[in-house]
């Protein structure tokens, strides 16, 4: 995510007209040498190792945060202290006590701030929400479905890693990726009433870089069935043990009038 998203602040100024200037100040890494490879190969001007350091240095304004799931809260809570606008990779939180005191900090302080749901932002998606607002699928909408599937766990040898430990990710393939088709259900069709899921985890113990065996306890995948609270139906898959879906994210909306359906595998095309 890091490469990811250095990318995009580079590229930002090339694509939109900015109302400020973007100054990639500092990238920061625990791994010493990783982190200043990092910044000569991004286009960071330094890096730095401690990030409490980055969060109150006056001359930062914005705070990008790509660590694992069980740093944000903390550093985004100090950012936001400190005045810096925040975004923060999902999910946000490893759960929801973590989650509140978040958006209780960027209330109090007043900070803009940006969860990196950044499928809304799909121009095929972004037509989806244009259609639907303009009753071009009808005045009631009864059918959401979404799937999520990957296959990079798949592999029963693949090695364990901080995503399949909860105390690090809080979650598996639910709010890794899961977390990207219950916003796209909320943007696009509305608030969520009820649920009801089962979850499974196929690979219960992952090899270590030790060598030794530990316990996998997130899920590897994840089916939800609910209602919104406009009526439509829910149906949500989140899996990462999908063999050949290295990236598929799919929808269906069933409309009164008509229907959509949207392949981030195809991701310029919207079929109506």
């Amino acid at each position: 995510m890091g490469r990811a998203h250095s990318n995009a602040w580079r590229q930002a100024p090339r694509f939109f007209d900015l109302p400020a200037g973007i100054r990639m100040a500092a990238i920061c890494g625990r791994d010493r040498a990783g982190t200043r490879r990092a910044a000569k190969t991004l286009g960071w001007e330094r890096a730095a190792h401690d990030w409490e350091a980055i969060v109150t240095d006056p001359s930062i304004g914005i705070v990008d945060i790509c660590t694992p799931n069980d740093s944000h809260a903390e550093i985004a809570i100090a950012a936001a202290r400190a005045g810096k606008a925040i975004i923060c990779e999902k999910p946000l939180a490893r759960n929801v006590t973590e989650a509140r005191r978040m958006l209780d900090a960027v209330r109090r302080a007043r900070v803009a701030n940006m969860v990196c749901f950044n499928y809304r932002r799909v121009p095929a998606v972004a037509l989806a929400k244009e259609m639907i607002a303009a009753g071009e699928v009808g005045d009631r909408i009864y059918h959401f479905r979404a799937r999520y599937a990957q296959d990079w766990i798949a592999d029963e040898n693949f090695p364990m890693v901080w995503r399949l430990q909860s105390k690090v990710s809080g979650s598996g393939a639910l709010g890794d990726i899961g977390a990207h088709i219950i916003d796209l259900a909320r943007f696009l069709v509305g608030e969520i009433g009820a649920v009801s899921a089962v979850k499974e985890t196929f690979v219960k113990r992952r090899l270590t870089k030790n060598r030794s065996y530990a316990k996998v306890d997130v899920d590897d995948a994840i089916s939800v069935v609910g209602k919104f609270k406009n009526g439509a139906m829910l149906n949500l898959e989140a899996t990462r043990f999908a063999p050949g879906r290295k990236n598929q994210l799919s929808f269906e909306i069933n409309g009164s009038r008509g229907s959509l359906t949207f392949d981030l595998e195809k991701m310029n095309r919207l079929r109506f």
